[in-house]
């Protein structure tokens, strides 16, 4: 089968990395991420099954794709996640699968997941107490989280990344625990800047802790930090390590350092809409052209249209803002 074009959009970004979320349900409650209560979540029938999902990454590798990293909701709560993981590492062009996870049920499958194929894990976790934990989640399972980031380790995942989101009036205190954090476990801690997807669209701008400011206070509370390596194309995150070499230290700037120009991304919902922007505001049905019992090259030009179609920046920064109906557990992280 010859390979079809490849995704380049109308500003020359050439995109090989497909978020896929494998499910809208979490088992904790995010503040910036879901209501407190009363979630509405999809129905079984409308997420696409694994084989759904296959077909749909191996229809996207004929154009390029070749990373694909697994997100929810919480994607360990969708049974026998490993299956889907050895189904789309059977796929040759797939040089990369990983997985972003609140890791409070990673301690029971990461040896399953890591046997299946799976190499790089993300593990989200925006306090190292009790009860910052709690303040994030509205929910407990701090000590779960670190025994999920111990089995990660164990089972033979390097590195393994903390996600934690940076709200002011939240994580300044958190901002030296997580670089000592970093130094004495070997994870990298990646900062990041808090974007308008909450369903409560109480996002602020004044809310946003920046990267700029937690540099400077590793640098002036512990040591000076410095760039690690040359910057990947289309990578999300700055790194920076300590200078004396322990410690590696990431930063998504979305707000004050948008990657816009970069970016390689494209994703999935749960339930079968393509998106060529977390922050867009249109979807392309892939699962209606599945069970509608469209072909491959149907699907191939979905992405094809929806990847033309991508605008130039998600414009978080100007007025021209439209904040999407879907709260990221709902888009997938």
């Amino acid at each position: 089968m010859q390979p079809l074009p490849v995704l380049i959009d109308s500003f020359g970004r050439v995109h090989n990395n497909l978020r896929i979320s494998v499910t809208d349900r979490c088992n904790i409650r995010c503040f910036y991420c879901m209501p407190a209560e009363n979630v509405r979540f999809m129905e079984r029938k409308e997420l696409l099954t694994f084989e759904e999902l296959e077909r749909i990454v191996r229809v996207a590798v004929r154009l390029g794709i070749d990373k694909i990293r697994l997100t929810g909701g919480e994607p360990l709560v969708r049974k026998n996640l490993d299956r889907l993981i050895a189904l789309l590492a059977a796929i040759p062009e797939v040089r990369d699968i990983g997985l972003t996870t609140n890791g409070i049920l990673l301690a029971d499958q990461a040896q399953a997941l890591y046997d299946a194929g799976l190499r790089r894990i993300n593990i989200s976790l925006d306090s190292l107490t009790p009860e910052g934990f709690r303040e994030f989640t509205r929910r407990d399972g701090f000590e779960q989280v670190l025994a999920g980031i111990d089995a990660a380790r164990e089972a033979g995942f390097d590195p393994i990344k903390i996600n934690a989101v940076s709200v002011r009036g939240f994580s300044e205190k958190e901002i030296v625990p997580f670089g000592h954090f970093a130094r004495r476990t070997g994870a990298e801690v990646r900062f990041i800047e808090y974007m308008p997807l909450d369903a409560d669209n109480a996002w602020e701008r004044e809310k946003v802790l920046f990267a700029g400011e937690i540099l400077q206070t590793l640098s002036d509370e512990i040591m000076p930090l410095r760039p690690v390596g040359a910057h990947e194309p289309g990578a999300p995150a700055t790194e920076f390590e300590f200078e004396d070499g322990v410690g590696r230290i990431g930063f998504i700037a979305s707000v004050s350092q948008p990657f816009c120009r970069s970016c390689n991304r494209m994703r999935v919902t749960a339930d079968g809409k393509l998106r060529n922007c977390l922050f867009s505001l249109d979807e392309t049905d892939l699962r209606e052209l599945i069970r509608g019992g469209k072909n491959d090259d149907a699907i191939a030009e979905a992405f094809l249209k929806s990847v033309a179609a991508k605008n130039e920046g998600h414009e978080i920064n100007t007025a021209r803002f439209i904040q999407p109906e879907r709260p990221m557990y709902s888009i997938g992280g």
